[in-house]
């Protein structure tokens, strides 16, 4: 079983990408969603956050949002705003925002590999969120949100990618600021290359998707338990991803606001603080220059927070993350915050945003304090993957975020 294969991509028919490509469905929330999909009513989110056309209030996990899923796309189909390609294909990837360029390559990628470890998780999952891409899965017979791969930068790989994508794409979309362009793959002895180039990789890594590659992992088992014919080599073997070398991957801050300050007063909480940190004041919002350093906002005034390196584990490629310093430095002995993943009085905020988010939060009166983080470094995640750790929550924001839409993978 190959690490990744080639498929036939279901993908919005020539000229109509614009009208189905949408941002991923976990980036944005309901009222997001109505308001992008205004005078788009074949928007891939129809799919992918189908409750919008369900009345307001309705439950997302309900059994009539996965069957108005299905209708939707089957919608599309009828009418051939998407369709199935004749040949397996790989698909060339390439997003641009701004100056940062990423290419990768979208595949079918091994539900057994990942299943044995050799794709390479780093993060817990939520059984809500697991159950959610399950019935999603199941209700359309196909994978639509692509699971973030990463590989070890390999020259050949790298090479093969940048020779297919100097070519004209075969299809460009423009969305939310970022270009997405897509070179179909489908020559025998290039898409042979590139399967044994992968093949002789040690690993790949999940940057973003555990949810949806722990979906997968349970329909395979499933239905390979219900196919006394399985042989491997059915669709439902693999999961849809998109591989990129970690060398041009693109990490922003994951930053924290906290609700209250438990029983404290401000000269209270910064005393405490201080016990860890040389806490100085900041002239105006500053972003953290290096591992270690973390920028803090309380009403009205900004701090820079430098922690002592007496606290900083080098041999732990956990605890030295600076998500884990300040979680176990400050979040959870001085803010009392042990479980960020249930405890509602912390929230994550994606760097995209920036520190004016953060500062409005507080502002607001609504939260009390926020915390900007230096950017986790690819090189550390896969440190942690290679260790079979797993991170803290919220540790790592990717941009630019791939699209919802542009190619899908079918399970029958």
């Amino acid at each position: 079983m190959p690490l990744l294969k080639s498929f036939r991509g279901l993908r919005p028919a020539a000229g109509r990408e614009s009208d189905v490509v949408a941002p991923p469905y976990d980036v944005v929330n309901r009222d997001e969603a109505v308001a992008l999909v205004e005078g788009r009513p074949w928007s891939f989110l129809h799919v992918s956050r189908p409750e919008i056309d369900l009345p307001v209030g309705t439950d997302p996990y309900a059994p009539e949002v996965y069957a108005k899923a299905r209708a939707n796309l089957d919608r599309m189909l009828a009418e051939g705003v998407v369709r199935q390609d004749a040949h397996d294909a790989f698909y060339v990837y390439r997003l641009t925002m701004g100056e940062h360029v990423q290419t990768g390559l979208v595949a079918a990628a091994s539900v057994q590999a990942y299943d044995e470890d050799r794709i390479k998780k780093h993060e817990f999952t939520r059984p809500v969120k697991e159950d959610d891409r399950v019935r999603q899965i199941d209700a359309l017979n196909v994978q639509t949100g692509p699971v973030f791969l990463v590989y070890r930068a390999e020259q050949m790989i790298d090479e093969e990618l940048a020779r297919v994508s100097r070519g004209a794409p075969d299809s460009v979309t423009e969305l939310t600021g970022v270009k997405h362009e897509l070179w179909v793959l489908d020559d025998p002895d290039a898409v042979a290359r590139l399967t044994r180039a992968f093949d002789a990789l040690g690993s790949l890594y999940v940057a973003d998707g555990h949810h949806r590659s722990a979906a997968a992992s349970r329909v395979r088992a499933r239905r390979k338990a219900a196919n006394s014919g399985h042989t491997g080599d059915e669709a439902y073997n693999y999961f849809l991803s998109v591989v990129f070398p970690h060398d041009q991957m693109q990490i922003l801050d994951y930053n924290r606001v906290v609700r209250d300050l438990g029983d404290m007063d401000l000269d209270t909480f910064r005393g405490r603080v201080a016990e860890r940190f040389l806490i100085e004041q900041t002239h105006a919002p500053e972003k953290p220059r290096q591992p270690g350093q973390f920028a803090m906002y309380l009403p009205g005034q900004w701090y820079r927070l430098i922690l002592n390196r007496e606290y900083i584990p080098q041999d732990d490629p956990v605890g030295r993350l600076d998500v884990s310093l300040l979680a176990n430095n400050l979040i959870e002995p001085v803010l009392g915050i042990s479980d960020p993943r249930r405890d509602e009085r912390i929230d994550f905020v994606g760097g995209i945003r920036g520190l004016d988010a953060l500062q409005q939060r507080v502002d607001s009166a609504d939260w009390a304090v926020a915390f900007a983080l230096y950017p986790t470094a690819m090189e550390d995640l896969m440190a942690v993957a290679d260790a079979g750790e797993v991170m803290p929550p919220k540790s790592t924001w990717f941009e630019p975020k791939l699209a919802d839409g542009l190619v899908s993978h079918v399970l029958d």
